[in-house]
């Protein structure tokens, strides 16, 4: 028996916009630092480390800056928290944007649950800003998790999108570019689609909805 779907939820940074992995690989070759470092501090005690406390609101930018550097330099090379928040804003995919368009056109309630961060470093630049501001307005919920004070992969900031749109998860689309944020989704119910780019993802998404998300 095939499923009908009410609601489409969205991760930000890998999904509507590009990986701010990408701007981690761009800071390690310019630092001249190991590939993967960034990923590798951050993957280590990953709900309580400076980049979980950050993205809760726990702790400010000076400290996450003198965390973050200890927590780098204990694997071996000192790297500073603003420097990293500098990189993380990606720019927004122009398809994913116009297949937002496209659900809300059809009547798909549409929610974004992101990790983000509160600093002025992390926010886009005065290019970015209005690109951001253009594909978050097609968004009827927003959840940030600085602001709420959840972060993924808490399975309550997902039951907490679901409260918000009055929708069961048996309901909802998740797309996520972090198979560890998609377990939790899946786990409630939702359909998770894991994210590698922005056609792999508008491919699978239609799919599963059963209808043509191709940029025209």
């Amino acid at each position: 028996m095939s499923r009908s779907f009410t609601a489409v939820i969205f991760d930000f940074g890998g999904v509507i916009t590009a990986s701010p992995f990408e701007g981690f690989a761009r800071l390690e070759a310019e630092r001249g630092l190991p590939a993967g470092l960034i990923r590798r501090v951050n993957a280590a005690n990953p709900d309580d480390n400076a980049w979980a406390q950050l993205e809760r609101s726990e702790i400010d930018t000076a400290m996450f800056d003198a965390l973050f550097a200890a927590e780098s330099e204990a694997v071996g090379h000192r790297l500073s928290g603003r420097a990293v928040l500098s990189v993380i804003a990606g720019a927004v995919r122009p398809e994913m944007v116009a297949a937002l368009g496209t659900l809300r056109g059809a009547g798909y309630r549409l929610g974004c649950i992101t990790n983000n961060v509160l600093s002025e470093e992390s926010q886009p630049g005065a290019a970015l800003k209005p690109s951001y501001a253009a594909a978050l307005g097609h968004f009827e919920q927003v959840i940030e998790s600085a602001r709420v004070g959840l972060r993924k992969p808490d399975p309550r900031i997902y039951a907490l999108m679901c409260e918000r749109l009055n929708v069961a998860p048996e309901a909802c689309v998740y797309l996520d570019d972090l198979g560890i944020n998609c377990k939790p989704a899946a786990a409630l119910g939702m359909h998770a689609i894991k994210v590698t780019s922005g056609a792999q993802a508008l491919a699978e998404l239609a799919a599963v909805l059963g209808r043509d998300l191709s940029a025209t």
